[in-house]
């Protein structure tokens, strides 16, 4: 409770009130009582005085009885408990208590009041001669000397028996009961405690109230307010009027709810106009990129059809010179019985030559085909050696040769086989293209560690990239290569086939020591609800 500043506010108030008042009361109750004591020792000095007064006049009628019978008389009173009466040289000589019999010197507490001083003092002030104790029943009383002088009335009379020159005569020793004061005191205490504790609940009270209408409430809409305006909801104003300093921070958290909401409102439709512009530039990029595939593969087919070409002249020009062969074979009237051996083995090899080109043609309608993207299980190692066996004479050519390292068994692939092709093809290709002056390029394949996907290696030995090409190679138009020979596209679709296939790629390279492509294609197809790629359309 006393983490809240209302309880603080409220407990620090209480407790200086708390104090105030206590020190207030005691000096209130430490003056009521000094007053009643004075009051009480005023009465106590008026009543010596009256009994010396009336003892006088019994002494100097020398009635010494009827003096004494008066003080017996004082002492009966309420609140007198004893009255005594010493001589100059401190021997009872009167006392209202019975058979007592004391004599005292001047170092007796009685005495000091005078006799402390030298010479003894004759006249001494009210003050000195009254004194408040506490007796062995721990009640309080209070004792009053007064001193009995020897007046030229008394000296001069004839019955007199001390001379002039002695001032004082004896004392008069009053003893009265300050129960009542104490009782009053006690009763004053207790009023007074009364109702310090009454006026410390109502402040109490009062604080309390003031406190939680003008501090803890206002404070509780603040908090509130600021609760709501860090959650974003920005419609519920806030509002206090308590206070000036409040309402002032009321109003900036206010006008703060406001501009927020402004700027929010302000993101939200700049954040609406962006993803509209995000759609409209998403779709030209798919745009882009699938004219960027269709002119890749353009470029691919172009680099295919020299190849291709030398692939198919050979067969075709061994099938021709087989034809010239057995036209001459052939007579009118049919074939020599001796020449049939002949003419068969050479319809075998047109046969066979015939076969290897249909074999070429499938393989290059397969992958120029264009369709529609569908993922099906596919066998990568055969697509790698279909594919190395349609650029294998433009390999030959350039002088690379290829290396195959392919793992066997390995998993079946589900992709869309025409794009791994293309995939295939320009990781080889590119690899041919950097290698000058011969070499090889390595094509291996293996299944990974956590055996979910495939990965696809392909290596040259040729001159290599430093860090600065490596991180631009697949940036769309980016190439290394001499004017005219290339447009820096291959890559950049190799890059974009395999992310539609939900697979990475890596590369490795650095001066000097050749290149290495790193292809990771997963064994199940990314999920895109329809059964394609999605990202690429070739």
């Amino acid at each position: 409770m006393l983490r809240r500043l209302s309880s603080k506010l409220i407990f620090s108030l209480v407790v200086i009130v708390l104090l105030v008042k206590t020190v207030a009361l005691w000096v209130n109750l430490s003056t009521q009582e000094a007053q009643l004591l004075q009051s009480m020792t005023a009465g106590a000095d008026q009543l010596s005085r009256s009994i010396t007064s009336a003892t006088w006049h019994a002494m100097l009628s020398d009635q010494r009885t009827s003096a004494y019978q008066v003080m017996n008389t004082i002492a009966e009173k309420q609140g007198v408990e004893r009255i005594r009466m010493f001589n100059k040289d401190g021997t009872l000589m009167f006392s209202t208590v019975a058979n007592e019999e004391l004599r005292i010197d001047e170092s007796a507490e009685v005495c000091t009041p005078c006799h402390a001083h030298t010479p003894p003092r004759v006249n001494v002030e009210l003050p000195s001669r009254t004194r408040v104790f506490r007796g062995g029943d721990d009640r309080r009383t209070m004792t009053m000397i007064t001193p009995i002088y020897n007046e030229p009335s008394c000296s001069e009379a004839s019955c007199h028996a001390h001379p002039a020159s002695l001032s004082v005569l004896g004392v008069l020793d009053l003893r009265l009961d300050v129960s009542r004061v104490d009782e009053e005191m006690r009763a004053i205490r207790m009023r007074t405690a009364l109702l310090t504790v009454v006026e410390i609940a109502l402040i109490w009270a009062f604080l309390v109230f003031f406190t939680s209408r003008f501090v803890e409430t206002p404070i509780r809409k603040l908090i509130a307010g600021t609760r709501a305006i860090s959650e974003m909801q920005l419609d519920q104003p806030v509002t206090i009027k308590s206070s000036e300093e409040l309402a002032e921070l009321a109003h900036s958290f206010d006008t703060m709810r406001l501009r927020l909401k402004s700027s929010v409102e302000e993101n939200a439709e700049f954040t609406q106009k962006l993803e509209t512009k995000v759609e409209q530039r998403t779709a030209q990029l798919k745009v882009a990129q699938h004219k960027l595939m269709q002119t890749d593969r353009l470029a691919s087919l172009g680099q295919l059809a020299a190849s291709v070409a030398h692939e198919i002249n050979n067969p075709i020009s061994g099938v021709l010179n087989l034809s010239m062969l057995m036209q001459r074979i052939l007579k009118d009237d049919g074939i020599p019985p001796g020449r049939i051996s002949d003419f068969r083995r050479y319809l075998g090899q047109v046969a066979s030559e015939t076969s290897r080109v249909g074999r070429i043609v499938s393989d290059l309608l397969s992958f120029s085909r264009r369709s529609k993207p569908q993922s099906t299980q596919a066998d990568l190692n055969a697509l790698i050696r279909t594919t190395v066996s349609l650029v294998n004479h433009k390999l030959q050519l350039g002088n690379v040769a290829v290396d195959l390292d392919l793992a066997q068994p390995l998993p079946a692939v589900c992709c869309d086989s025409s794009q791994i092709q293309q995939v295939i093809m320009n990781l080889v290709m590119n690899g041919a293209e950097a290698i000058h002056g011969g070499g090889t390029v390595s094509v291996s394949t293996r299944a990974s560690d956590d055996e979910k996907s495939v990965v696809l290696e392909v290596r040259d030995d040729g001159a290599g990239m430093s860090p600065e090409v490596v991180d631009k190679i697949f940036d769309p138009f980016f190439t290394t290569k001499e004017e005219g020979k290339g447009v820096g596209l291959g890559l950049a679709v190799v890059y974009g086939i395999v992310e539609a296939h939900g697979g990475e790629v890596e590369v490795e390279s650095a001066l000097g020591r050749g290149t290495r492509f790193r292809v990771r294609l997963p064994l199940q197809p990314s999920p895109n609800g329809d059964g394609t790629m999605g990202k690429v359309d070739t």
